[in-house]
């Protein structure tokens, strides 16, 4: 198996000197990123790993369109981005999923939102379904799943039109330890087998490295690159892989950036 070719083509994402301001009612506007500049190949997957406040929530949001009013230019596929798009697909720390809809229902109400032919998607769906290991669960309720089963239906919605694109907002964020390290190596398959683009938020370092194919380290607000990382090591990567030489230095090198006395202390 090879991976997704990052070709030297045109980049799919596009960010360039990309700064943004929240206006406050007493004091001066807060600047939340400041000077990102990033090309994010078609078929990527980029992890944006940072502390808390750092603006990698509000950089995905800038990239899903459902942020404006900032300096610098966004761009998908050479075109600006200027609001949410059906190229884009958003994956949130919560799967958000309605209580009073099956989860087929769910994983379909983006077709639905948009006045697509929903029949025509319903093969595309349990599709999904049974590739992230839910088939048989289509007609059931939220509530009669675990948090990495609704986790895994917020994958499929956000799937479902086949986007180009995947933003995921520390979508493992509030699953248990063993919960999250299955869906890695899931989301590692599923990215595989779709060829993706993925931007994928997270607070692990370990998280980061196991899924990326690059780390982009961002430093306390203002959000700015403080270091992209390569992250050269094969694929499929299996859990074990990061007890191993190579990524140790890995995530040593990513981690110092979060010691005492670094740069983004």
């Amino acid at each position: 198996m090879h991976p997704p070719a990052h070709a030297a083509a045109a980049p799919l994402l596009r960010i360039d000197g990309l700064a943004m301001r929240y206006a406050t009612r007493r004091a001066p506007p807060t600047l939340a990123l400041d000077g990102i500049t990033l090309d994010i190949a078609r078929g990527e997957f980029v992890a944006l790993l940072g502390p808390s406040g750092c603006g990698k929530t509000t950089l995905l949001k800038i990239l899903a369109g459902l942020v404006g009013g900032f300096d610098g230019t966004v761009q998908l596929d050479g075109r600006a981005i200027v609001k949410p798009s059906l190229e884009v697909g958003v994956v949130f720390q919560e799967p958000t999923l309605l209580p009073w809809r099956t989860i087929l229902d769910n994983i379909l109400l983006p077709v639905e939102l948009v006045k697509l032919d929903r029949q025509a998607y319903v093969p595309r769906a349990t599709e999904l379904m049974r590739t992230v290991g839910l088939a048989g669960f289509e007609h059931r309720y939220p509530k009669e799943l675990s948090g990495g089963m609704r986790q895994r239906a917020g994958i499929c919605r956000a799937l479902v039109r086949d986007p180009q694109v995947l933003l995921m907002d520390e979508p493992f964020g509030a699953l248990d330890a063993m919960t999250r390290e299955f869906l890695n190596v899931e989301l590692q398959r599923i990215w595989w087998g779709t060829g993706k683009t993925v931007v994928f938020v997270t607070h692990s370092i370990p998280e980061a490295v196991f899924l990326a194919d690059r780390v982009v380290v961002m430093s306390p607000r203002p959000g700015r690159i403080a270091e992209v990382v390569d992250i050269d090591l094969p694929r499929p990567r299996r859990l074990a892989d990061m007890a191993h030489e190579n990524a140790g230095a890995l995530l040593e090198r990513i981690r110092r950036h979060f010691t005492v006395g670094s740069a983004l202390e």
